[in-house]
């Protein structure tokens, strides 16, 4: 099974549940962002731009858990910044975990290797480590040298001790994806148990614009990933990647991956940011859902970001037998 099968059991009950009480707008992953804080500068981040202002506030561990109760998401993906610089995050994890979530861990890996030996390996953990090509690439984008290595290091010392990792590959105007596919068999080599894969998008708070895919340019590349798709192990689900390749055609669930952080629930989604709400009530029932996505505004017009249509997928795949038999095919191989 390619994803873990408690992974499954509980994203299928909480669907199932949500779908016999009618529940049209529900979240799939709370995206939790402690702080902002990040021990690197790379040109496309814009969480480092967008709150460079507030960017040393935290949220209590009160404050992360009280969040992680309101939001009924059964995945709380724990980012940033960069997580291992939130002082409580060990307690934090641990919180998640004893409230019956699952947790993706996203880190550039710096400091993943010093902390493991304050970790233990949990059926609902995993790293989510991101990588964005090889030694000379990955270095230039995190604009430092070494981090390839020391990421690689991380990864290999975490699965010798039985943690799960997946890794995160953004996809740019100029990525070479021939490099990526070296970089995929590598990341398997060192035992790495999934590979998500997206497009990069512009934040509004980013002026990097060249470092961004246009529609047309991402469905051109993703032609190309989605065949690599068919020979390595990857978490992104086909319908998703058939969307990005031009193939398949999927609206925005921009409530699917709501974010929380130092200022609130950030509205509407991950990549805009129209206000913050005190109340995760608040966002669901006060944010006008219907005036965003592609053709209702502008902001939306060339995103295919996987935090919001990942969630379409949910929905859009018991709608036809085909594709319920390609996830059920790619998620059993």
């Amino acid at each position: 099974m390619r994803f873990p099968w408690r992974l499954n059991y509980d994203l299928t009950k909480y669907i199932i549940k949500n779908t016999i009480h009618k529940v049209d707008k529900y979240p799939l992953v709370l995206m939790l962002e402690p702080t902002h804080l990040c021990n690197l500068a790379c040109s496309g981040c814009g969480r480092i731009r967008e709150y460079a202002g507030t960017i040393s506030d935290m949220m209590t561990l009160e404050d992360c858990l009280h969040s992680v109760e309101e939001c009924p998401a059964p995945v709380v993906t724990i980012t940033g910044g960069e997580p291992f610089l939130y002082p409580q995050v060990h307690e934090l994890i641990k919180g998640v975990l004893q409230r019956g979530r699952h947790i993706m861990f996203c880190t550039n890996a710096l400091l993943m290797e010093h902390n493991l030996d304050q970790m233990q390996p949990h059926p609902n953990f995993t790293f989510n480590v991101h990588m964005d090509g090889l030694e000379q690439t990955h270095d230039r984008i995190l604009e430092r040298k070494g981090c390839f290595k020391t990421a690689m290091a991380a990864i290999k010392a975490a699965k010798q001790r039985g943690f799960r990792v997946c890794t995160n590959t953004t996809i740019f105007t100029d990525t070479d994806l021939v490099e990526i596919e070296i970089l995929f068999s590598q990341l398997e080599e060192l035992g790495v148990d999934g590979l998500l894969v997206a497009p990069g998008f512009s934040y509004e708070a980013v002026e990097e614009d060249t470092l961004f895919l246009q529609r047309l340019e991402i469905e051109k590349k993703f032609q190309q990933v989605y065949e690599m798709s068919k020979k390595h192990r990857f978490w992104s689900t086909p319908m998703y990647l058939r969307f990005l390749k031009g193939e398949k055609k999927l609206q925005c669930t921009p409530w699917g991956n709501p974010t929380r952080n130092p200022q609130g629930w950030k509205a509407p989604c991950y990549l805009i940011t129209d206000g913050h709400y005190p109340t995760f009530a608040d966002l669901m029932n006060k944010v006008d859902w219907a005036s965003y996505g592609v053709g209702k505004d502008s902001r939306c017009a060339q995103c295919m970001m996987h935090c919001g249509f990942e969630p379409t997928v949910v929905s859009e795949v018991g709608k036809s037998p085909k594709d319920m038999l390609e996830m059920a095919l790619w998620n059993l191989s």
